[in-house]
């Protein structure tokens, strides 16, 4: 089994086989690069990021600094997605991102880990674990997003939430370690933020069907 194939299914592997750090250090160039992108440079940042990712929709936005181990290489992102501010994507293995899911600043996903024992963790051997995320969620600021974890869609997952267990579709979940507080329901379709209304008339007005 090659080094390549053990990255991709959770096996243990030497993370500095000078090879696989060679490949590596030229994606970290490109995302060097894109990172010292202007604001005012939107297209030549979407173009980066469209041979830098693996797969990547329209209409996604990163706002830098990004990181990413790979530079996004083994990321791959639906349309519409949108990133704050210190987005890092550990991505020594494969992450999925839905459509139109939506990350706060500071968000990590963290593909890789390492043994617990010593004598291997010392000699730089990890594994990795793909992560999925589904459409339309929104993970708050700080959120932490653990190896092998899948996450549904229209899910809410709470500012500085550790999430180290998967999570189904139309919840809202937080906390450390995350747990589900409750559904998405009717009440979410009535109310954006405490007693403020949602006005659907304006919003239609606005964005026509929805």
């Amino acid at each position: 089994m090659t080094i390549y194939e053990k990255m991709h299914q959770t096996k243990l592997y030497n993370a500095g086989e000078a090879d696989l750090v060679e490949e590596q250090t030229g994606y970290l160039d490109k995302l060097y690069d894109f990172n010292q992108t202007r604001p005012t440079e939107g297209e030549k940042r979407t173009k980066m990021l469209k041979e830098m990712f693996a797969e990547i929709g329209e209409n996604c936005y990163i706002e830098p600094p990004f990181h990413a181990n790979f530079g996004g290489h083994h990321v791959h992102f639906g349309t519409g997605v949108y990133a704050n501010f210190n987005l890092t994507l550990v991505d020594d293995t494969h992450i999925y991102v839905g459509d139109y899911t939506m990350f706060g600043p500071n968000v990590v996903l963290a593909t890789a880990g390492h043994p617990i024992t010593p004598e291997l963790r010392k000699r730089g051997y990890q594994y990795n674990a793909p992560i999925h995320i589904g459409k339309n969620c929104w993970l708050g600021a700080g959120v932490l997003v653990m190896p092998g974890i899948t996450i549904g869609d229209n899910v809410i997952i709470g500012a500085g939430s550790v999430v180290t267990k998967d999570i189904p579709s139309n919840v809202i979940a937080v906390g450390n370690p995350c747990h589900i507080l409750r559904e998405v329901n009717e009440h979410d379709r009535e109310y954006y933020f405490k007693d403020n209304k949602i006005d659907w008339d304006e919003m239609k007005r606005e964005i026509g069907d929805l």
